[in-house]
C-alpha cells in the first residue's frame, strides 16, 4: 500500500494499493498501444489534448492546489500559481510545438536533405513530490505534442496527485494511455525500465536516484535526462540594489517552504555590505509566517515528511557543531506536522554540512568574500551546477559572472526561476538534458536525416515533391 500523509498535521489521508505484476504488465502494453495511435494524430490533434488539459489545469486550480497542499505541505497560495504555471506552458508547448519540430531543410549535394523529428515511444517519468505537478506537466506536455506517451512513477507521498494528472489528460479528450500512473515500489522501476516497449526515461529528484535510473538505463542503452540537485548560490556584490537583494534572497530560500532544487542555498555577499545583508536578510527570516499551509496568509508550511525535517535538523546541528554560527531558528518547532523555522548560519567551515550539502529545507548558509575572484571561486566550489542568482550593476562584473559560473542557468539581479520557453537543467552533479523550451521537446525525438537524390524514371513521391 502507498499512503498518503499530511505533513501538516501527520494524519492518513488516504491509502493507494500497488499495482499487482499483472496490472504493471497491461499498463505497459497499454503504453505501447496508445503510442501507435497517439504518433499517427496530427499535430493540431495533440494540441487540442494539450490546450484541454491548461483549460482542465485553469478552471479547478483551486481544488487542485488544495489536493497538493494536503500530500505536500505547499502554501496554498503557491499551489495555485504552480496549476496556473502548469496551464502556461501546456498552452505554449500547444501554440508552438509544430514550429518547435518542424522540418529543417540543409542546403547540400543532395537534390534534397533535410532533419525531421520523430517520437521515439513510451516514456518513464521518475518524478519528485516538491513540484507534484509542475515536474509531470513540464516533460508531459511537450512529449505528447512530440508524438509520444508517458509512464508517471511519482514519489510515493503524492498518489493523490499522480492519479489526478491521468484523469485531467484522460478528461482531456487524449486516447487512452497517453499519460498512466504506476503506483510501484522504487524497486519495480528497474522492470519498466528493462522493458523493450519503454524507449527512454526522464527523472527530478536526488543525484543518487538519478545515478541509479542513468545506470539501469544505460544497460539498455536508453536515453536519459537527469534534472537532479542544487546547491545554487545567490551572489551580492557592492553595486547590488541592496534592498531588494535582501528582499528577494528571503524569498529564494524559503520558496516551497524551502524545498525546491534551485531555491537559493549558499548566500555568497562581498565584505563591503555583508553586514548590512545579514541583518537585513535575518529579520526578513524571522518576519516570515510559519503555519497552517491552508490559510492564505502562511508564508512556510510544515516541510513533506518526518525524515526530511529530521534530516535538516540534522544538518544544521552537525553544522552547528563544526563552528557555524546560528543567526536564526535551527530548532524544530513544537507543532503538529513537520514543522522547521526559517535557519540562517554563518561563519561556517568549509567541511560543515551547511557548506558541502544541499539542504533540502528553509535553511540559509552564508559566506562572506572580498573579491569578485573568491565570489566565483566559492560558487564553483560545489558538486552541483543547476542554477544561479547574482547581483550586480556592474556590466563587467554581469558579464564575468555569466561567463564563469558553472551552472546550468545564471540569473543576473533576479531569482532563479523556469520558464517554458528557457531551457531548463545543470552541469556537474545536478545531471544532464534540458526541459522546456524547443530544447525539451528536442530531447525524446528521433533526429532523422532525410538524404534524397534524383531517382530517375523511378523516382519516388517524396523526391519529387
Amino acid at each position: 500500500m502507498i499512503k498518503s500523509v499530511n505533513p501538516a498535521t501527520g494524519a492518513e489521508i488516504r491509502s493507494y494499493a500497488l499495482l499487482t505484476p499483472e496490472q504493471l504488465d497491461s499498463r505497459l502494453a497499454l503504453a505501447w498501444t496508445a503510442y501507435l495511435e497517439v504518433r499517427r494524430r496530427p499535430m493540431h490533434e495533440r494540441a487540442g489534448w494539450v490546450s484541454a488539459v491548461a483549460d482542465i489545469l485553469e478552471k479547478e486550480k483551486r481544488e487542485l492546489g488544495r489536493l497538493m497542499t494536503e500530500e505536500m505541505g505547499k502554501p496554498i497560495g503557491a499551489a495555485i500559481a504552480e496549476a496556473e504555471k502548469c496551464a502556461l506552458a501546456c498552452r505554449y508547448y500547444a501554440e508552438n510545438a509544430e514550429r518547435l519540430l518542424g522540418q529543417i531543410d540543409i542546403p547540400t549535394d543532395a537534390r534534397r536533405s533535410y532533419v525531421r523529428f520523430d517520437p521515439i515511444g513510451p516514456i518513464l517519468a521518475v518524478m519528485p513530490w516538491n513540484f507534484p505537478f509542475w515536474q509531470v506537466i513540464r516533460f508531459a506536455a511537450p512529449a505528447v505534442m512530440a508524438g509520444n506517451v508517458a509512464l508517471l512513477k511519482h514519489a510515493s507521498n503524492v498518489p493523490g496527485c499522480a492519479l489526478a494528472i491521468e484523469e485531467i489528460f484522460r478528461r482531456a479528450g487524449a486516447p487512452e494511455g497517453t499519460l498512466q500512473t504506476l503506483l510501484i515500489e522504487v524497486d519495480d522501476v528497474q522492470r519498466v525500465l528493462d522493458d523493450d516497449r519503454v524507449r527512454a526515461a526522464t527523472l527530478t529528484g536526488s543525484t543518487r536516484a538519478g545515478a541509479a535510473i542513468a545506470q539501469g538505463a544505460g544497460r539498455k542503452i536508453k536515453k536519459t535526462v537527469l534534472e537532479l540537485g542544487g546547491s545554487d548560490p545567490f551572489i551580492v556584490m557592492p553595486s547590488a540594489d541592496l534592498e531588494r537583494a535582501i528582499r528577494t534572497a528571503v524569498t529564494a530560500r524559503t520558496i516551497n517552504n524551502g524545498q525546491s532544487c534551485i531555491a537559493a542555498k549558499r548566500f555568497i555577499v562581498h565584505e563591503q555590505i555583508y553586514s548590512p545583508f545579514v541583518e537585513g536578510f535575518v529579520a526578513g527570516m524571522e518576519a516570515l509566517r510559519v503555519g497552517d499551509p491552508m490559510d492564505e496568509a502562511t508564508q512556510i508550511g510544515p516541510l513533506a515528511t518526518p525524515s526530511i525535517r529530521d534530516g535538516v535538523d540534522d544538518q544544521v546541528q552537525r553544522s552547528v557543531r563544526a563552528g557555524a554560527r546560528l543567526l536564526t531558528g535551527g530548532a524544530r518547532l513544537d507543532l503538529p506536522g513537520y514543522y522547521y523555522p526559517p535557519t540562517a548560519l554563518d561563519q561556517i567551515p568549509d567541511d560543515a554540512p551547511a557548506a558541502t550539502e544541499e539542504i533540502f529545507g528553509p535553511v540559509a548558509s552564508i559566506f562572506q568574500v572580498s573579491s569578485i575572484e573568491d565570489a566565483i571561486q566559492r560558487a564553483n566550489d560545489s558538486v552541483f551546477g543547476l542554477g544561479s542568482s547574482v547581483w550586480t550593476t556592474d556590466p563587467a562584473e554581469q558579464e564575468r559572472f555569466v561567463r564563469e559560473i558553472e551552472a546550468g542557468q545564471v540569473f543576473v539581479n533576479a531569482m532563479v526561476a523556469s520558464h517554458p520557453k528557457l531551457p531548463f537543467g545543470g552541469v556537474k552533479e545536478s545531471g544532464y538534458g534540458r526541459e522546456l523550451g524547443e530544447w525539451g521537446i528536442r530531447e525524446f525525438v528521433n533526429v532523422k536525416t532525410v538524404w534524397v537524390d534524383a531517382g530517375g524514371p523511378g523516382e519516388t513521391k517524396e523526391s519529387a515533391e
